[in-house]
Order: structure tokens, then sequence, then C-alpha cells
């Protein structure tokens, strides 16, 4: 599975911004996909992610309310609405795919892409 992400950039707080992945590979086995970030001097963590099977989601409580996840599964893309951004919100955006095959999980990376927002 490759994974690459695009639109990040540098926007003012309180701006909305739009991430996308776009998967290719076999696609067919991703189960589950993600957002991961990574501020300046610290780790990754996960934002949001979205389950194959039934689309549902799970929120980082920092980013629930003002960010939204989704897939195009015609597309094997996924998107990150990002609303309300603010200063913290700055880092790299990761995109993140599980597969499974023969009971073992795998991941996939994206190469990242910056996401600043200035207050």
């Amino acid at each position: 599975v490759q994974l690459v992400e695009s639109g990040g950039g540098l926007v003012q707080a309180g701006d909305s911004l739009r991430l996308s992945c776009a998967a290719s590979g076999s696609t067919f086995s991703i189960n589950a996909m993600g957002w991961y970030r990574q501020p300046p001097g610290k780790q990754r963590g996960l934002v949001a992610h979205i389950m194959s099977g039934d689309g549902s989601t799970n929120y980082a409580d920092s980013v629930k309310g003002r960010f939204t996840i989704s897939r195009d599964n015609a597309k094997n893309t996924m998107y990150l609405q990002m609303n309300s951004l603010k200063s913290e919100d700055t880092a790299v955006y990761y995109c993140n795919a599980l597969t499974r095959a023969w009971g073992v999980m795998y991941t996939y990376w994206g190469q990242g892409t910056q996401v600043t927002v200035s207050s």
C-alpha cells in the first residue's frame, strides 16, 4: 500500500484546510486509515481514524468538533477537513493505513504534509 498526502500549507488561525491521502496498491486489504500529526519537538500522535468496514470514526479530544475524517472508497482517498484551526494544530500530518494479511497486521505511512497555523 502506498499513501500520498496533499493539501497542507500555511494558514491563519480560524481558517480551514482539507488534507487528502490517496492510497494505491492493495487497498482492498486496508482495515482502517487514520491521520496522525507530529508537532515540532513532540511525538507523533493520533488525530483521527476511520474504519473501512462500518465507517466508524474516532477523534483526539483536541480536535473533536473541529476536524472531520472521511473516506471516498471509489477514489481510494481519505480526507481530513480541518476547521477553526489553531496555532497548536501546527504539525506535520501523516496518513496511516492498517492492513491484515494471514492474521498479521501491517502499518503503512505517507511522507507527511506540513500544516502551519499562524496566530
